[in-house]
C-alpha cells in the first residue's frame, strides 16, 4: 500500500474561520491564527483525505482584543486549561464532483463530537512560480457552540440572546504539497 501524500496548510493563503449571529441582526467573524497538523491524500480531487489538526485556541480573533479576552476566559474556550481544539476525520463521503462530507470528531473544551463538515476541492496548481504544488480546499459547516461547553450568553431586553448558539465554521485553506 503506498503511502499517502503529505500536505501543509499555507496560512499566508488560508483562514481557520467562523462566523456567529450577534444581537440576532448581524454577524461577527473571527478566526485563528495558528494551526499544525497532519493533512494526507492521494488522489486527484482529494476524495481520500485525512485532517489531524490542532488548533491554538488563544490565537482567535475577531478584530475586538476585549472579545478575543473574553473569548479565552472561562466563559468561552477557556485556553489556559484547554489550549487546543482538535479536529480528526474519521470519514469521507462523495457528493458530486469535487464535493465531499468529511465526518470527524471535533474535540473543544474536553468535549468531542462527532461533526460533518462539507468539503470542496477548488483545484490544483501542479506547479506555482516557485516550483511547489498547490491545492485549494473549501470547509464549511455549522455546529451548536453548547454541545462543546460554550454556553455564556446574555438575554437582551427586546427578547432573544446576544450571541446565537450556532457557529458557522468557513475555512478556505490552500495546502502545500511536502516533499
Amino acid at each position: 500500500m503506498q503511502e499517502k501524500q503529505k500536505w501543509a496548510i499555507d496560512f499566508s493563503h488560508s483562514k481557520i474561520g467562523f462566523s456567529v449571529r450577534h444581537f440576532g441582526i448581524t454577524e461577527t467573524d473571527g478566526f485563528f491564527n495558528s494551526a499544525e497538523g497532519k493533512i494526507l491524500a492521494n488522489s486527484k480531487d482529494f476524495s481520500d483525505v485525512k485532517v489531524d489538526i490542532s488548533i491554538d485556541a488563544n490565537t482567535i480573533n475577531t478584530n475586538d482584543e476585549q472579545r478575543d479576552g473574553h473569548l479565552r476566559s472561562a466563559d468561552f474556550f477557556e485556553t489556559e486549561k484547554f489550549p487546543t481544539i482538535h479536529f480528526e476525520s474519521t470519514k469521507i463521503e462523495k457528493v458530486e464532483e469535487n464535493y465531499f462530507k468529511l465526518i470527524g470528531n471535533l474535540t473543544i473544551k474536553n468535549i468531542t463530537k462527532s461533526v460533518t463538515l462539507d468539503l470542496e476541492y477548488v483545484g490544483i496548481v501542479p506547479k506555482d512560480p516557485y516550483g511547489n504544488t498547490k491545492v485549494g480546499l473549501v470547509l464549511q459547516g455549522k455546529i451548536n457552540r453548547k454541545d462543546f461547553g460554550l454556553v455564556w450568553n446574555v438575554a437582551l431586553d427586546h427578547g432573544g440572546m446576544a450571541v446565537s448558539e450556532t457557529v458557522k465554521i468557513y475555512c478556505p485553506i490552500q495546502l502545500l504539497k511536502i516533499q
